[in-house]
């Protein structure tokens, strides 16, 4: 078995619970107060750890360089517009159906890879990219109009343009972490990987603290407040983001992207045994297209 290929699917269990965790938070913070305690309780363990993978590991910290810095940013502020989507996603449709609308982001993926680092993927992962769209369009549809037929309206509703958009910016950020990190001249995969995801999340915790303070005063207090809940999503979310940063740096985005997808697994049991959330028949069958889209994507990457 490739290494990336379990490192892909501890991200994706984890990503799920810090996912779960921001749910919860929702009900307590706004979505940018949400999405901050991702970020600020992850930035001092991301530090941590590349620190400790050079003291104790004996690790060479490469140097950044201008392209480092540039991915690096694109990928940070992308993936907070992301998370920030995918929070608001949760107010207007159940975790689990919410969550699927954001996987677009392994189509958005395989092609913001082809435009930026020129990575291609093959004929037939492209059948499966295909059938996890069907799969998103079918959980989005609400059904027919009278005699109009198809109106796109009924099923490109709110939900799934903040999923769409969410699922843009997580392919925009995942491409741009594995450019950032190729950009580095020194150090093997791990080191390189441990380094962006220190500075990204640096710079994310930054740029949030900032917005934070000048449009939502008393929310970073509210975040501080809430640690015990919002240090988990931070733990959560700096090991997720640690196996993502090194899968990517060892395989093409897209496939990574798309063998996280197995996180709607993971998903389904936290949307029925911890918030007793319900889905349609129709949501269901959309999913399993989804899943087997994701299943035929990796198996012909």
């Amino acid at each position: 078995m490739e290494l990336w290929i379990p490192i892909t699917i501890l991200a994706a269990f984890m990503q799920n619970a810090r996912s779960a965790l921001q749910k919860h938070l929702k009900s307590h913070l706004t979505t940018s107060g949400a999405t901050f305690s991702r970020f600020v309780f992850a930035a001092p363990l991301a530090c941590l750890y590349a620190l400790g993978l050079a003291r104790f590991f004996d690790y060479d910290l490469p140097l950044p360089n201008p392209s480092f810095l540039v991915y690096a940013m694109v990928g940070g502020l992308s993936q907070i517009g992301a998370t920030a989507l995918l929070v608001s996603l949760f107010s207007s449709k159940n975790f689990a159906v919410g969550t699927t609308f954001s996987k677009t982001e392994t189509v958005q993926a395989a092609l913001f890879g082809l435009v930026l680092l020129g990575e291609t993927v093959s004929a037939g992962a492209l059948v499966g990219i295909a059938i996890s769209l069907a799969g998103v369009v079918l959980i989005s549809s609400r059904g027919k109009t009278g005699n109009q037929g198809w109106n796109p309206r009924t099923w490109l509703d709110r939900s799934a343009l903040l999923g769409i958009a969410s699922g843009g910016l997580f392919g925009i950020s995942a491409v741009s972490y594995r450019a950032s990190s190729l950009s580095l001249e020194q150090g093997d995969f791990i080191i390189r990987a441990a380094i962006t995801l220190a500075f990204v999340t640096l710079f994310q915790t930054l740029v949030m603290g900032c917005y934070m303070r000048l449009r939502e005063p008393g929310q970073i207090t509210a975040v501080m407040a809430s640690w015990r809940v919002s240090g988990l999503v931070g733990l959560a979310g700096m090991v997720g983001s640690a196996c993502w940063f090194t899968a990517m740096t060892l395989e093409n985005a897209a496939h990574v992207r798309a063998l996280g997808q197995i996180e709607l697994l993971f998903t389904f049991i936290a949307s029925h045994v911890i918030f007793r959330e319900r889905s349609s028949g129709r949501e269901l069958s959309g999913i399993v297209l989804v899943t087997l889209g994701v299943l035929l994507l990796v198996l012909w990457h």
